[in-house]
């Protein structure tokens, strides 16, 4: 009996469901594109080529953990990803050397070279007769000789010797190239320093790329870091398995490094995988839970109001015999019908926007070219589980208390508005909405990251809170917003009547509006806070007349030096941009960080940060000493005189001694330090910018031209300063962006979904005005007027908690309340009172078509 109701109400009854397949097809898509990109994050992988012929590498581990004890003996390790290249000592070249089952053990290690546009080339044999006075050579990478012949067989010297001091060996490609030949002369500039070199000999061509490989002491200084290398590639001796070399390797080094094998090997050839694991990881995984759960939210609301949109249908199945039981499993027949369905059908439509969502991604270079999208049958399985779960789950709520009243009763509350939200239902809204303002209130004691990673929850968790007390939120509103309605006219006033009367009603109509301005708001308002404090910074805090840039890796060293010497120049202070990792409550963080190159105590003439205590003069006379952002030093709970304990860029650890604290951090570090300090700890050591003030009365104009001529640089006005950070924040916008417009999308499809949903359910109600008397006139302007309450209501209640949730995020990430630009408030408040009225309205122009008699005894 239950599986022939079912089967004829979504037969007979298609309308009843359209509703609801919409809400699940929509929440399936956005599960698989995020469960997909879940999926990706642990899964990609690369495989290695320059490795391919080392089974095993040996490589620093490129992150910062620590433990954290909970009580006598319950540990956790906290982990967070080291901002630059972590290094290995040079040393354990000749212990894995001595391994029975190596045959060769090469320390490999790689340091950009930036382009030239012109280099002297000499002529002194045979070999070099046909080399122009003058060769373009493209950026290459600089490596130690000793590197030769790790990707095989075929990486080998073809022509010539060897380098020695002041020599080089180029690839073939690049060297006929750039017309250079055995015997030819170049200038290259590395981190180390800029120097002539004579080429020694040539080397097959590489498919990493340009290359030059250097005397194996010349290349360690040269890398700017002296010592340390990026990694050792092992080959076996003949019989020696992999795994056999793999176990012998991982003794010898202990816990100094990481011994990779397989596909794991590219990681140390390609950084940036394990960033875009880590990012797919989280987007897919933090992001993918948050929409999962709006997802479940906006299903179960669907569901839960096509469920109490039926009362009248229960009621009189109640009154014609039907139990509960038959009831229940009428709704659970129902939802394995058509969420399994809707489930399915969302697929494609997730997995393209997954593919689209991945292609951006690698088109900013946030994913490497190679790595490809997992499409696997695991988040489909889930999006069709989770979506079939949430809709039962609704059915059986929505319908527990019309299945367990007596028939009588059924048929009584059915054709009146429900009685108010049971006291259990009150409470845990009530509490749902103590929680977000806990929530919110921790988020205030917590710095940027930390603070915005709460955002999401504390907007779920005022979510829930007016899910469960909309009717008394819909009831608040129409009291408040249906005082004005009734100075508008006999239409304006029945608006306001009706809305007050149908309380349940309006509060399911608001919730989609509520949904979108809230999560919307919150991720673009974090965006726009951002960026509107890092351009007032910048334009406050930079008082340079000029910014030496690049285009390449950074500027040739010794730039600060020369630029100091240039006519005209008063100060020049040279900038390097890394980042530092801290502790704060036990996880860790990482926030951006300069090393300051030239006199500190010359820093105010060309940035002014707002120093709040202390000295910045004082950040030259010992390299152990640090200026911090007045947000993070708050955070780390540390003034001036303290020991800071941090971690720099490649995981190195240190204490330097807080020297000054200052205001204006975003847009420029949160942490200053001597370049000295971190120039070995980075993973390219050139300085990102030059930072110049003018000399009193020295013609600007002809400063700037001059310092054109330096070489390798480009001057740029004071916005230039940001240039090398721009590319980090509007990654960061595009995300957010991205993330507000798919959160936004499904909200408003709800939204749509929804309240067309509710005018359709309004038959008897649109006949028995018409058969009363009323005008299509008056009830289309009835409609609009409960549409504008309905988007008011929705922008109030979304803007409420949108604010209370920004207010610590903002404070936390920028040290200010959130900026609100019209921009954005005026699109979003008016796409949601169009979507309200055309969401509303277009229904009734439907129901307005049918003649009022027909329409009224089609509802008895």
């Amino acid at each position: 009996m239950t599986n022939g109701l079912a089967r004829a109400s979504v037969r007979f009854r298609p309308a009843s469901f359209v509703g609801t397949m919409v809400a699940l097809l929509v929440g399936a898509a956005v599960v698989v594109a995020c469960g997909t990109l879940l999926q990706t994050g642990l899964t990609a992988s690369l495989r290695p080529v320059r490795y391919a012929a080392a089974p095993v590498v040996v490589a620093a581990e490129q992150r910062v953990a620590i433990k954290t004890t909970f009580g006598k003996d319950d540990t956790e390790t906290v982990e967070q990803a080291t901002p630059e290249r972590a290094r290995v000592d040079a040393a354990l070249v000749s212990r894995i050397a001595a391994l029975p089952g190596v045959a060769a053990a090469r320390p490999d290690t790689a340091f950009p070279l930036p382009a030239t546009a012109g280099t002297s080339a000499t002529a002194g044999s045979p070999a070099t007769a046909a080399t122009p006075a003058t060769a373009a050579t493209p950026a290459l990478t600089g490596r130690p000789y000793a590197a030769l012949g790790i990707a095989g067989s075929q990486d080998v010297l073809v022509e010539g010797r060897a380098p020695g001091v002041n020599e080089v060996v180029l690839d073939a490609d690049t060297a006929r190239a750039a017309h250079l030949a055995p015997g030819a002369s170049l200038t290259l500039t590395a981190p180390g320093g800029t120097a002539g070199y004579r080429v020694s000999g040539l080397a097959a061509a590489q498919a990493a790329g340009p290359t030059a490989w250097f005397a194996d002491a010349t290349a360690d200084r040269l890398s700017g870091h002296p010592g340390r290398i990026d990694a050792v590639a092992v080959q076996p001796r003949e019989g020696v398995t992999a795994a056999a070399l793999a176990s012998q390797v991982r003794q010898a080094v202990g816990a100094d490094a990481e011994v990779l094998t397989g596909d794991e090997r590219a990681t140390v050839e390609q950084p940036a995988l394990r960033e875009a694991r880590s990012m797919l990881s989280v987007l897919g995984g933090i992001f993918g839970g948050y929409t999962t759960m709006t997802a479940i939210f906006v299903v179960m609301s669907t569901v839960a109001l096509a469920t109490g949109q039926r009362a009248r249908e229960f009621a009189l199945l109640r009154a014609i015999g039907a139990t509960p039981r038959q009831i229940r499993r009428t709704i659970a027949t129902e939802a394995m019908l058509v969420a399994p369905v809707a489930g399915a059908l969302g697929i494609l439509p997730g997995v393209a926007l997954a593919h689209w969502w991945f292609d951006q991604l690698v088109e900013r270079g946030a994913v490497p070219a190679g790595i490809r999208l997992d499409v696997g049958p695991l988040p489909m399985l889930v999006a069709v589980a989770t979506c079939t779960l949430a809709a039962l789950t609704a059915g059986f709520l929505a319908a527990r208390r019309p299945s367990r009243l007596r028939p009588g009763q059924a048929l009584g509350e059915a054709a009146v508005e429900p009685p108010r939200p049971g006291k259990v239902r009150t409470a845990i809204g009530l509490l749902f909405a103590a929680v977000g303002v806990v929530a919110a209130a921790f988020a205030s004691a917590l710095d940027g990251a930390a603070a915005a990673q709460t955002a999401q929850g504390v907007v779920m968790s005022f979510m829930l809170a007016v899910a469960l007390l909309g009717p008394h939120l819909a009831r608040i509103a129409a009291a408040v917003l249906g005082a004005p309605l009734r100075v508008c006219g006999a239409t304006g006033s029945l608006a306001a009547d009706n809305s007050r009367a149908n309380a349940r009603r309006m509060a399911s109509a608001f919730t989609p509006i509520v949904l979108v301005t809230a999560f919307c708001g919150t991720l673009l308002v974090i965006q726009s806070t951002l960026s509107h404090t890092t351009g007032e910074n910048v334009r406050t805090g930079t008082t340079a007349d000029h910014v030496l840039t690049t285009t390449g890796p950074g500027l040739p060293n010794g730039t600060t030096e020369r630029t100091a010497k240039v006519p005209g120049v008063d100060t020049a202070v040279g900038v390097l941009r890394t980042a530092v990792v801290h502790r704060q409550n036990g996880q860790l963080g990482s926030a951006p960080a300069l090393g300051v190159d030239g006199d500190p105590a010359r820093l105010p003439k060309v940035l002014d940060l707002g120093v709040r205590s202390g000295s910045l003069a004082d950040l030259g006379r010992a390299p152990d000493t640090v200026a911090l952002d007045a947000a993070l030093a708050d955070v780390l709970d540390v003034k001036v005189g303290d020991r800071v304990p941090l971690w720099l860029g490649d995981g190195t650890a240190v204490r330097p001694v807080l020297v000054a604290v200052y205001d204006r951090g975003l847009g420029f570090g949160r942490a200053l330090l001597p370049r000295a300090a971190v120039a070995a700890h980075v993973t390219a050591g050139y300085d990102s910018q030059v930072l110049v003030a003018d000399a009193p009365g020295a013609d600007r104009t002809a400063v700037a031209a001059a310092l054109g001529h330096l070489g390798g640089v480009e001057v740029a006005d004071r916005a230039g300063f940001v240039a090398r950070s721009d590319k980090d924040m509007e990654l960061n916008g595009w995300a957010n962006t991205v993330m507000a417009a798919v959160l936004g999308g499904f909200a408003a499809v709800a939204a749509v979904n929804t309240l067309a949903m509710t005018v359709l359910d309004r038959r008897r109600e649109v006949a028995l005005l018409r058969l009363a008397g009323t005008t299509r006139r008056q009830v289309r302007g009835m409609i609009r007027w409960e549409a504008l309450l309905v988007a008011a209501a929705g922008l109030a209640l979304g803007a409420a908690i949108a604010w209370i949730t920004l207010v610590p995020v903002a404070r936390g990430i920028a040290g200010t309340a959130p900026y609100v630009p019209a921009t954005l408030v005026l699109p979003l408040a008016g796409a949601a009172v169009l979507l309200c009225l055309g969401a509303m309205g277009l229904p009734t122009r439907a129901l307005l078509r049918t003649r009022p008699v027909a329409a009224g005894a089609a509802r008895q």
